[in-house]
């Protein structure tokens, strides 16, 4: 028996923002989940938050000509206090969200509680987030990192952004847009000011879109695959207040998938052999794509070795963060590399003690090549008792007949 899982076929998503009306968290939330990102696993995903207090409900709406995706937050009980952030960050490293999603989540939150912190010119740890508007935050970030996830984001763009213009009013009286958090954000970024006379750009927005996005300017060459439009609360009359993202998978016309990647190595003489499986696990669980051990002759004759992992952009720093912890390495080499890759799709065969994946790539229009999933066949053998080269042999054997048996139909 034969059944066909639908995967994502190996070359990472190109994600750019257009944010001709500026960003905000629920903004880019309705965006990706517009772009295709799964909305019912969003809502499964954010349930390893471990915040209670809210539900997600999807919606159509309408701002100036554009039809968009607006995800609301519907709070059913706020936090019973403000949260330091202190807090947060003890939340965030409690949760069963991915390392990656825990580390890209704490970076944008200390954004935040830093440009708060010099806005309002107290110390970060002063800094507390409202209880109701702190449920809106993490979903909005949380949410906003799941999607990107999601879709296998691997390199974020993002176009010079809108700010407004005007006045808004806030806590401590009018204040000019933007405000005194999204100017302090906003440094380095290219931004500029249009529309109507008011705030277009949240600091949530705005730190999700800092944490995420390697390089602002004018839109790369792409070839979109999804084009999505989210919309926030504001409905200004006559301006499509909504942010629009692109999303690219490239592929050449050779069928083959290219993207880019980056690749982070460092040398390593003097570390305990017995830490490279934690180290590489950790690695893994922050967002790496490949790990690899290379054994290699240093100055002096001393052996060492060359760890090398790829990665999307949006896990550098995670893996950087685990290789300074981990490791006793000084200085760590990042890089960008371009990928060509074979388009890919799994099946399933059913054999003796479960299913097993067969991870199926095509070398042109008339060849493939498959390989049982090992780790599926691993489970099998450890619940079974045979041999793991009996499992893998058994499960190449059952793909084998149902191809044979595909050709022989009518």
């Amino acid at each position: 028996m034969v059944t066909y899982d639908e995967r994502k076929d190996g070359v990472s998503a190109h994600l750019h923002f257009d944010c001709f009306s500026g960003i905000s968290g629920d903004m880019t939330l309705g965006a990706l989940v517009d772009a295709g990102a799964p909305f019912g696993e969003l809502v499964k995903r954010l349930k390893r938050l471990g915040v209670p207090g809210f539900t997600l409900r999807k919606r159509r709406v309408q701002r100036g000509a554009i039809s968009a995706t607006k995800v609301d937050v519907v709070i059913t009980s706020g936090l019973p206090r403000p949260w330091p952030l202190s807090r947060i960050r003890k939340t965030l490293s409690e949760s069963r969200l991915s390392e990656k999603i825990k580390q890209q989540s704490r970076a944008v939150f200390e954004r935040l509680a830093e440009a708060e912190a010099k806005a309002h010119r107290v110390a970060m740890d002063h800094v507390h987030f409202h209880e109701v508007g702190l449920v809106d935050s993490f979903v909005d970030i949380v949410g906003g990192l799941i999607c990107c996830d999601l879709l296998d984001v691997g390199r974020v763009t993002a176009s010079a952004v809108n700010v407004g213009t005007g006045t808004l009013q806030s806590a401590h009286g009018i204040i000019p847009a933007p405000g005194p958090a999204v100017a302090i954000l906003a440094k380095g970024v290219p931004i500029y000011s249009a529309g109507p006379a008011r705030e277009l750009t949240t600091p949530t927005g705005l730190a999700l879109l800092r944490t995420l996005t390697e390089d602002f300017g004018p839109m790369p060459q792409m070839k979109p695959v999804a084009v999505g439009y989210g919309a926030g609360d504001g409905n200004p009359e006559g301006w499509p207040n909504v942010l629009r993202v692109f999303l690219s998978r490239d592929a050449g016309s050779d069928g083959r998938g290219r993207d880019t990647v980056a690749q982070i190595e460092t040398n390593l003489d003097d570390v305990n052999p017995q830490t490279y499986e934690h180290i590489t696990e950790r690695l893994f669980d922050a967002g790496a794509l490949d790990v690899a051990l290379i054994p290699v002759i240093m100055k002096r004759g001393r052996p060492a070795i060359v760890l090398t992992c790829l990665a999307p952009f949006t896990a550098v720093d995670s893996l950087l963060n685990v290789l300074f912890e981990e490791t006793t390495a000084l200085g760590v080499r990042v890089q960008e590399v371009t990928r060509h890759i074979l388009p890919r799709r799994f099946t399933s065969v059913k054999i003796r003690g479960g299913t097993v994946r067969i991870k199926i790539a095509a070398v042109d229009h008339t060849s493939s090549k498959a390989a049982p999933e090992f780790i599926d066949c691993k489970r099998i053998a450890e619940r079974t008792g045979r041999p793991v080269k009996t499992v893998l042999e058994e499960a190449t054997l059952a793909y084998a007949k149902t191809r044979s048996t595909a050709k022989d139909r009518p």
